[in-house]
Parts: C-alpha cells; sequence; structure tokens
C-alpha cells in the first residue's frame, strides 16, 4: 500500500510483511501503529510514461513486485508483477520471473 503525504506526494510503501513482522510479530495491536512507522526503506517509484521495459528493469534491479506510480510527484497507481507479466513475451516473462524469486 502507498504512503502519502498530505500533498499526495508518495512518502513510502507498506506491506503485508511489514505488518507481520513489526506489530504482529512483536505482539503488538494493529490498530493503533501509524502507518508512516511501520513502512521499511525508500519506496522505489516509475514515472507515468515509462515503457514495459523500465518496468522490467526496475522490478528486476531492485526485487520489489510492486512499483508505486508517478505522474510527477503525484501517485496515480500501482503496477504489479501481473500487470507487466501480461505484456511481456514468454522468455522476458521467464526472466522477470526468476529474478524476482532469486535471493
Amino acid at each position: 500500500m502507498p504512503i502519502c503525504g498530505t500533498d499526495n506526494k508518495l512518502m513510502g510503501v507498506l506491506t503485508d510483511r511489514d505488518v507481520v513482522v513489526k506489530v504482529l510479530g512483536a505482539g503488538k495491536d494493529p490498530a493503533p501503529c501509524p502507518v508512516g512507522e511501520l513502512a521499511q526503506g525508500k519506496a522505489v517509484p516509475i514515472r507515468a510514461d515509462d515503457d514495459v521495459e523500465e518496468n522490467l528493469r526496475t522490478m528486476t534491479e531492485h526485487k520489489v513486485r510492486r512499483l508505486p506510480v508517478i505522474d510527477g510527484h503525484d501517485l496515480v497507481g500501482m503496477v504489479t508483477q501481473a500487470d507487466v507479466a501480461r505484456s511481456l513475451p514468454d522468455p522476458e516473462l521467464g526472466d522477470l520471473l526468476q529474478a524476482l524469486s532469486t535471493d
């Protein structure tokens, strides 16, 4: 889930893993936890006008399966591994899945 400030600028991304590790795994109640305290690292966004190849390169380089999409400084959506996979020929799809599945 993208986290934006009051100015709609992307500040970070909160993942299910962040919630499980930092809240549930620590035995805390998730209700009072501010999301800004849970997200880790810096968000890796792509621009709304980036092409599929740039999406693939960014996902592979950063080993992420979801990318926030920004237009200027405004968050306009999210693109997922499945979104990219639907637009790739089979050999490139295999490369993406392999790159994201290995540590």
